[in-house]
């Protein structure tokens, strides 16, 4: 294969000296080779000094992406926490809705079976008062001290429940008398 490449370039040679065409374009590839050594060598020189210059484009083009994403997860944070207020408070108000049913239903289930409400308590409250007052000016009597009101809201406090006597220590069995074999 060599062989046969050589011969072609020794024709070549002969043919090159008498063809001005040839000599045009092996003149022409000269210079093109020349061109890239050319090319390659300043690419070495430089080649540092275009990479660092990319890597700070790089840095800044990252930088102005960070601040952008930043910002767009701060506005997307800003509206999912007003989303998240606006429901919270629908929320509350259905709460509110609801728990004013309960109160009105369960009200009225009370006055259905005869139970009085906390207003009916106290107005009972005040005028058991007024009566044993009335009943102190009458018989001569120091008045006694007022019942006290249930705060509003509150329940009368309830009277602790009697405690049941502890059981007593059960007596020893007596055995039954055993039958005597006769």
């Amino acid at each position: 294969m060599v062989k046969k490449i050589q011969k072609a370039g020794s024709k070549n040679k002969a043919d090159a000296g008498s063809s001005p065409l040839s000599g045009a374009v092996r003149d022409s590839a000269q210079q093109i080779w020349l061109a890239g050594l050319g090319a390659f060598s300043k690419a070495q020189e430089e080649g540092g000094k275009v990479f660092e210059t990319l890597v700070k484009e790089g840095l800044s083009i990252q930088r102005k992406t960070q601040a952008v994403a930043e910002d767009r997860i701060n506005e997307a944070t800003s509206r999912v926490s007003h989303m998240a207020n606006d429901i919270s408070s629908k929320a509350q108000g259905q709460w509110d809705k609801l728990e004013n049913i309960f109160e009105e239903r369960v009200a009225k289930a009370l006055s259905k079976l005869g139970v009085p409400a906390a207003r009916d308590v106290e107005a009972l409250v005040a005028r058991i008062n007024e009566l044993g007052r009335m009943v102190q000016e009458m018989s001569g009597v120091a008045p006694a001290k007022p019942a006290r009101k249930a705060p509003p809201g509150k329940a009368a406090p309830r009277k602790a429940a009697p405690r049941k006597a502890p059981a007593k220590a059960a007596a020893p069995r007596k055995s039954a008398p055993r039958k005597k074999a006769d």
